[in-house]
């Protein structure tokens, strides 16, 4: 597979770190029949991570799924072959890029399901600034079906996580929920694009976002990609995290350096 050009402006990183949020195009374009393939593969055999929304039988359905890049061939080579490490240490301002999961979500046509605003590093067992994720499109998404961000709202601090239907998924977690964006006293600076299959949002895991339903004819086909950096620490949360790695045995705030978690772009220096 023939890599793209690796080099982002200095003007593109800058945003990336004051807005939390950037849109890519054609970034990753030269993938799109490989991840295709990848989801495909995926969506044919599901993993035991596999967790699917739909409100009632009659409703087409909104397909998850976790951590496959290790069994999928097609997703193993992006992981290793793709110019995403590199363009994620240039975001991430990290002499490194770890590969931190894969997530696969297609929202069928007339889907229901609305992803809501929420932030991802509070799910996940990790933490450190220095975090990405590409939201990368396999078919056309007009803007107002398109994943969309609060400006600068990764610098908020994080919240108590909540599942998709509102439930806490940390029940004794301190922290306070996240505020009602439809209240806030000041009008949030929405960031949204229309994009193209191979088009990428990247965006810092403390970010708020959301997706809203799929009311065309047209299947929704995205994968995220998620990378973390140099300072990329294990996190002991107050349950089961999302994605689930409760099989590791590790202890809060020891160096994320699990063979799960490939080093992918760079080289550590010795310790």
């Amino acid at each position: 597979m023939t890599n793209q050009t690796n080099t982002l402006s200095e003007n593109i990183i800058k945003e990336f770190k004051v807005n939390g949020a950037v849109f890519l195009p054609g970034i990753f374009s030269n993938w799109v029949d490989c991840l295709r393939k990848g989801v495909s593969a995926v969506m044919k055999a599901p993993s035991e991570r596999e967790r699917s929304y739909e409100k009632n039988k009659d409703t087409p359905g909104f397909f998850n799924d976790f951590c496959n890049w290790q069994r999928i061939n097609e997703l193993r080579d992006f992981v290793y072959n793709s110019n995403s490490g590199e363009v994620a240490a240039q975001l991430m301002c990290s002499r490194t890029a770890r590969f931190f999961h894969d997530h696969i979500l297609v929202k069928e046509p007339g889907s229901s399901t609305v992803t809501p605003w929420h932030q991802d590093q509070p799910y996940y067992p990790v933490e450190g600034f220095q975090s990405v994720s590409f939201w990368i499109p396999l078919d056309p998404v007009p803007r107002k079906r398109s994943i969309e961000f609060i400006k600068g709202s990764h610098t908020w601090g994080q919240f108590k996580p909540r599942r998709f239907d509102g439930t806490d998924l940390f029940p004794n977690d301190p922290r306070n929920h996240f505020p009602d964006i439809d209240e806030l006293s000041c009008s949030p600076k929405l960031l949204g694009s229309e994009m193209s299959p191979g088009d990428a949002a990247a965006f810092n895991f403390n970010i708020f976002h959301r997706a809203p339903a799929n009311s065309s004819k047209r299947r929704r086909r995205v994968i995220s990609m998620r990378w973390v950096g140099d300072d990329a620490k294990f996190a002991v949360r107050l349950g089961r995290t999302s994605p689930d790695f409760s099989y590791l045995n590790y202890r809060d705030g020891e160096p994320f350096n699990a063979p799960e978690f490939p080093l992918v772009f760079g080289r550590k220096t010795a310790e």
